[in-house]
């Protein structure tokens, strides 16, 4: 097996990174796998309000999230909490997970995925809804493709209730 070359130094200013967004859950990327050796990737997210990423599953990497802004729910296995700023969460590959915007204003967490590879599946899906709501199966196909199972646990119509979210609503065609 070849061994990475060693990453160099990189700088990422605050207010940096490229932005993309799907249902009032946006993506700021920070830093690549390629800029790590491939051992860490670095996303903020920003909640909008009523904002919230669908129950998924990850079985390539674990997620280690740290609330900087607001308050942001987590639901991993059958373990749920809400996180003000300074809160941080771990949530390990093969356990079912959601996050949402738990309060009344924007809120933002920053997220460490090991290993790296997670900020490209991000990427794929900022430039596919670039011109709007994506495909279903072309959505699905992308996230079997980053090792990403979309789930219905029975417990998420519940948070859908008791937080108060839903899906903005899409654009008519």
């Amino acid at each position: 097996m070849e061994r990475m070359r060693a990453a160099g130094v990189t700088v990422v200013q605050p207010g940096e990174g490229d932005y993309g967004e799907v249902d009032g859950v946006g993506v700021v990327f920070k830093l690549f796998g390629e800029q790590t050796n491939g051992n860490v990737s670095i996303v903020e997210h920003p909640f909008a309000v009523g904002a919230f990423v669908d129950p998924h599953v990850h079985t390539r990497e674990d997620e280690y999230s740290i609330v900087t802004e607001g308050e942001i729910g987590f639901r991993s296995g059958d373990r749920e909490v809400v996180l003000g700023r300074g809160g941080y969460i771990t949530k390990p590959r093969g356990q079912t997970h959601m996050m949402w915007n738990a309060g009344q204003t924007p809120a933002r967490m920053i997220e460490v995925i090991s290993p790296a590879g997670l900020e490209h599946f991000f990427w794929a899906i900022r430039d596919l809804v670039a011109d709007g709501p994506p495909d279903p199966e072309t959505f699905q196909t992308l996230a079997a493709e980053h090792g990403i199972e979309f789930t219905m646990p029975p417990w998420f119509g519940d948070v859908l209730a008791r937080y108060h979210l839903s899906s903005p609503p899409q654009p008519e065609a």
